[in-house]
């Protein structure tokens, strides 16, 4: 068991008290047997938290039975539930952000959830509601495997990095992201939104471009589409370097993918984690809700923390 572990990274613990069932090489497994629910006992959350640091993703079947205030008490058995900070909340909840999609959009960039602010959440909870006939999977990438298969200069050059996240990028580009056939109109309006919402408040957080996980001690790539440049780079060199290390973090061989069905819902660890929806399900609805605990501020190789740059109204906020 030891040697076949060592050459499988995404292999159950045998000692879990949990039916384990992975789904990929190297990121993401199913657990089946237990209805989640903000009473489960304290045995089974350890196991649970030990399996989405293990697996960086894990997946339950039909959880048809949970509302809203059962998942906000389920993410409370994991830590403190914290909401969007610039989002407002689902109707009817204290911290469910309501991702409900048409046309085609959805979060189809890769990223890890909120790292424009500092302690950024450590998981996320999201449950299936509305799901297409066909399309709007979801993908996972595996940020520490990544890390340790970077060419040797790459990793010394890595270790030594910084890297600013923002909420403050091209929100054009993000929302047509593997969309084709989108309307300009809509695609103005929609546009508009994010900037009036997304980014009511601005964000710039300087974070190390390697992250140590505070429980395994294992050390990630932490980018993402809310990485806007490296510290000492111009754009530049910047769009270059984050190109190559992106293509590492989401080769396929390092991802994981996910066909939802209602009732679904999906753990990750989002201090490991890349993320990205498929925008593939034209007209269809896609609608998922997604509770989120806080996490800690990032520690990099050297032991210094993120900090945040910038926080500030939006000017065009400001101005109205």
């Amino acid at each position: 068991m030891t040697d076949f572990v060592a050459t499988y990274p995404n292999a159950k613990d045998p000692t879990s008290p949990l039916d384990i069932r992975p789904v990929a090489g190297r990121i993401g497994a199913e657990i089946r047997g237990i209805d989640l629910s903000g009473s489960l006992d304290a045995p089974t959350v350890q196991a649970i938290e030990e399996a989405l640091v293990r697996h960086k993703v894990i997946f339950f079947r039909d959880q048809q039975h949970l509302d809203n205030a059962e998942h906000e008490a389920l993410a409370a058995l994991f830590g403190d539930p914290v909401a969007h900070p610039t989002v407002p909340v689902a109707e009817g909840s204290k911290y469910l952000l309501d991702l409900d999609s048409r046309e085609g959009y959805a979060a189809s960039s890769w990223h890890t959830d909120v790292t424009f602010t500092d302690a950024y959440p450590k998981l996320s909870i999201l449950r299936g509601i509305t799901i297409p006939e066909a399309g709007g999977d979801t993908l996972w990438a595996n940020g520490e495997t990544a890390y340790d298969e970077l060419p040797e200069p790459l990793r010394q050059l890595v270790n030594t990095l910084r890297a600013v996240h923002t909420n403050d990028y091209d929100y054009a580009a993000f929302l047509t992201a593997g969309v084709d056939g989108k309307d300009d109109a809509a695609l103005a309006e929609r546009e508009k939104y994010q900037k009036q919402v997304f980014a009511s408040t601005i964000y710039e957080t300087e974070h190390p471009v390697v992250r140590v996980h505070p429980v395994s001690g294992q050390r990630s790539l932490l980018l993402g589409h809310f990485a806007k440049r490296f510290v000492g780079l111009n754009a530049a060199d910047s769009a270059r370097l984050f190109g190559v290390l992106q293509d590492h973090i989401t080769r396929p061989e390092n991802t994981v993918r996910w066909q939802w069905r209602p009732g679904d819902v999906a753990f990750w660890d989002n201090r490991a984690t890349q993320h990205r929806a498929v925008a593939d399900f034209g007209l269809q609805r896609r609608t998922l809700r997604r509770a989120t605990v806080k996490g800690d501020v990032p520690v990099g190789i050297d032991g210094q923390r993120s900090r945040t740059v910038r926080k500030e109204r939006a000017a065009y906020e400001a101005a109205e």
